[in-house]
């Protein structure tokens, strides 16, 4: 995005980009290393790393409880509140080490806080873009997360490397930064709630909807629940526990995806303008298909002693994980898809929510079996059980009328 289109766009838009941009900030220090954190704070194993999953995305099944509850607030109030939950989980984690039990309860809130955000800064995108533009600035959003997010997996990368940040010390700094960038995002949306007054976002009511209308949403985001947890949990596992590799390493593959990201999801929102959800919708499917497939040809080459854990494999293995990371950023197609079907612009963000909360319960569900797999038959099953489910997405794509 040029610099002078964004000097031309209302004040609204350019104070959501800014909180696009340090909501990356704080997730790359945060979300995008609690692997490396678990590993070396509490040296657990595989199949705890699954358990931990359970309080990590529980707050995706209730934020639609806590949304809901709060319905007399506009959604931007909701947003201010979620960040209050997020930062408060993210200081304590960062200022202390506590005993497991203790930190899986500041890691819910945390998590809860992010959760609850996730569909109302959808919500919020939505609102502000003009509709014939509306796959454009979905790329220019979902582009500008991605460029600060590699900013911000730079940073981890070069003070892991120098061992300016550590998580076998007593303070986390990565955390306090992911804290106090959150205390930015926070003080954004209260100038957005002073100055934005906008029918969408200040709406009166949120509800449970399901309609059959959206039956292939439904599909597509439990679908999604299973692919990413497998993945986000299980792909960088595989290159810790397996490889040894440490928070430097994968945030250097944040970064490299990232990097790809910045130019193809700008991209991706031109072409989904272009050549519309359908054929999008193919792509994704056979990425996802083709990415889970070969990383479990991979792993079972690891596990087996048939590839070496070092060189070129390893190389084949870092670049899958950076294809799954470009591969995961073609999401929002989901919520262009919904706005594209909503019956009514109220749908949306009440729909994102239950979407929300199909997603992570299924993702609760496969984290827990997953390392149930990995303890008792192997890793690599874990991702050919998510390449054949992946056949689901190109599925949908071949049902939906768009």
């Amino acid at each position: 995005m040029k610099f002078s289109t964004f000097k031309l766009m209302k004040k609204e838009m350019k104070i959501y980009f800014y909180i696009l941009a340090f909501t990356a900030l704080a997730k790359g220090m945060s979300q995008g290393i609690f692997s490396n954190y678990f590993k070396d704070a509490y040296n657990i194993t595989a199949f705890q790393r699954g358990i931990i999953e359970f309080p990590r995305e529980i707050p995706g099944m209730i934020g639609i409880l806590v949304i809901a509850f709060l319905a007399s607030m506009n959604d931007i109030r909701v947003s201010i509140f979620a960040q209050i939950l997020s930062i408060s989980g993210i200081f304590i984690l960062g200022i202390f080490t506590p005993k497991f039990s203790v930190m899986l309860v500041f890691l819910f809130i945390n998590s809860l806080g992010a959760h609850v955000f996730m569909p109302l800064s959808d919500g919020i995108a939505i609102s502000l873009v003009e509709r014939n533009k509306l796959g454009m600035r979905m790329g220019q959003f979902k582009g500008t997360s991605t460029a600060f997010l590699m900013l911000s997996s730079t940073i981890v990368f070069i003070c892991f490397k120098l061992n300016i940040f550590s998580f076998v010390t007593t303070i986390k700094w990565p955390f306090i930064l992911a804290g106090i960038f959150s205390l930015v995002v926070l003080g954004l949306l209260i100038l957005l709630d002073r100055i934005m007054h906008h029918p969408v976002i200040h709406h009166k009511k949120t509800k449970f909807i399901f309609r059959k209308e959206y039956k292939f949403y439904y599909i597509l985001v439990i679908l999604f629940g299973a692919q990413k947890q497998i993945m986000l949990v299980y792909g960088p596992w595989v290159l810790i526990e397996i490889l040894g590799k440490k928070a430097d390493t994968l945030a250097l593959l944040t970064i490299a995806g990232s990097f790809v990201g910045i130019f193809f999801i700008p991209a991706l929102g031109r072409w989904l303008d272009r050549f519309g959800v359908k054929k999008l919708l193919y792509a994704d499917g056979i990425s996802f298909v083709v990415v889970y497939f070969l990383f479990g040809l991979l792993t079972t080459g690891y596990v087996t002693g048939t590839l070496s854990t070092v060189g070129w494999p390893v190389l084949l293995g870092y670049f899958m994980v950076i294809i799954d990371k470009i591969s995961t950023q073609m999401s929002f197609i989901r919520t262009v898809y919904l706005k594209n079907i909503a019956v009514n612009s109220s749908d949306v963000i009440p729909t994102l929510s239950l979407g929300m909360s199909m997603d992570h319960f299924v993702s609760i569900t496969c984290a827990i079996l997953s390392g149930l797999v990995w303890s008792f038959w192997g890793p690599q099953y874990i991702f050919y059980f998510a390449a054949i489910i992946s056949l689901g997405n190109i599925y949908v794509a071949h049902k939906v009328k768009l």
